[in-house]
């Protein structure tokens, strides 16, 4: 008998913009996960994509180059099973899709270091913390958490 293909579990990461945050932590889901898990990220609205996150992801062997920033609102006719928000605002977004949609919500207060002011290697130090911080936050989350194929009752 064929065991049919299991169906990957279905992840949102959303931030402000989608141009730095989001699409690493995007990047990264797919680095640690790979096709287990089905990621999108999206912005409240649409940036340009961040050459810093660009160059940090590059440190560590993740390609974000090809990233096209996306709108929430234009994944609203999608389905996910967890809803993972980088930034208060996006949180409050991601809070209202959770609840018409019964994904689950995470919200993960996530720093922008595209503020921090100062040279080249002071800004990419800011960069490389987030990336580091995200990194290890989804590793810990991915190896404490069983992931469970969608189903009537979604449990993540």
């Amino acid at each position: 008998m064929e065991v049919p293909p299991s169906i990957p579990v279905r992840m949102l990461i959303c931030c402000n913009t989608n141009a730095l945050r989001s699409p690493m932590a995007e990047g990264m889901v797919k680095f640690l996960q790979g096709d287990t898990v089905y990621v999108r990220s999206a912005g409240i609205e649409t940036g340009v994509l961040d050459q810093f996150a660009v160059s940090v992801m590059g440190e560590i062997d993740i390609d974000i180059s090809g990233h096209r920033p996306t709108c929430l609102s234009s994944l609203f006719s999608e389905s996910f099973d967890l809803i993972l928000s980088l930034t208060p605002e996006a949180q409050s977004h991601a809070a209202n899709l959770a609840e018409i949609s019964t994904s689950q919500a995470i919200y993960w207060n996530t720093s922008d270091p595209s503020i921090v002011e100062g040279n080249r290697d002071v800004r990419l130090a800011a960069y490389q913390r987030v990336r580091d911080n995200l990194l290890n936050r989804l590793k810990d989350y991915f190896s404490s958490n069983t992931l469970v194929v969608p189903g009537p009752d979604i449990r993540i």
